[in-house]
């Protein structure tokens, strides 16, 4: 997913007391917290640097520019966000359609804890997409597209025990599953709650559902 991987590093190794790994990894980490929080174009990588505490010089050890750090966080996020997504969808001990309940109630809890200021990176990064970088679009539908095979294959499951009907087309329910989520954390963050996320869930089962 990321053209820039395979640049050679430049800048100044970082003194640091974590290993190039562990710096690595928390430049990601507070990449994916800002990002989250503010978007790419209004991210600066002044104040990523400021939340690890290594110096600019050492970013770009790791980094060739903020764009190649953007498709890295991606990548991550995408990858975090597909395990968060098979911890609950590929629960067997529940139903399939309360699996996606279950990621629900896991996402509400996410956002309270963070208090509605972080919300769904790829949908950050896709309602500025036209300001991105030549490639994020593709990276951004790829990963939407993963994670909505993986509901497809949950209401698949659903539809073979049942739970709706043998008509349904799954693959269109998941495309509409996440077009909605997406506008649901977009609209929870506005008013700082989660009505809007319990809103979609109960319109989105209700219209499925048997």
């Amino acid at each position: 997913m990321n053209p820039s991987s395979s640049i050679k590093r430049r800048g100044r190794p970082p003194k640091h007391s974590l290993n190039n790994v562990d710096v690595r990894a928390a430049l990601i980490r507070s990449g994916i917290e800002v990002l989250t929080e503010q978007g790419f174009a209004s991210a600066g990588i002044d104040g990523i640097l400021k939340r690890v505490g290594v110096p600019k010089g050492s970013f770009y050890y790791y980094f060739s520019s903020k764009e190649a750090f953007g498709y890295t966080i991606l990548e991550h996020y995408g990858a975090y966000f597909a395990k968060k997504l098979d911890r609950h969808l590929l629960n067997d001990t529940l139903p399939p359609l309360l699996r996606i309940s279950a990621f629900v109630e896991d996402a509400k809890k996410g956002m309270q804890r963070h208090k509605f200021q972080r919300g769904c990176l790829v949908g950050n990064l896709g309602q500025e997409v036209n300001g991105l970088p030549q490639g994020y679009r593709t990276c951004l539908q790829a990963i939407l597209i993963d994670w909505q095979q993986r509901i497809a294959v949950c209401l698949r499951e659903a539809q073979r025990l049942g739970a709706i009907p043998a008509s349904a087309d799954c693959g269109r329910l998941a495309e509409a599953f996440w077009i909605g989520w997406e506008g649901a954390v977009m609209r929870a963050r506005l008013e700082v709650q989660i009505r809007p996320l319990d809103t979609f869930l109960d319109t989105f089962l209700d219209g499925i559902s048997r």
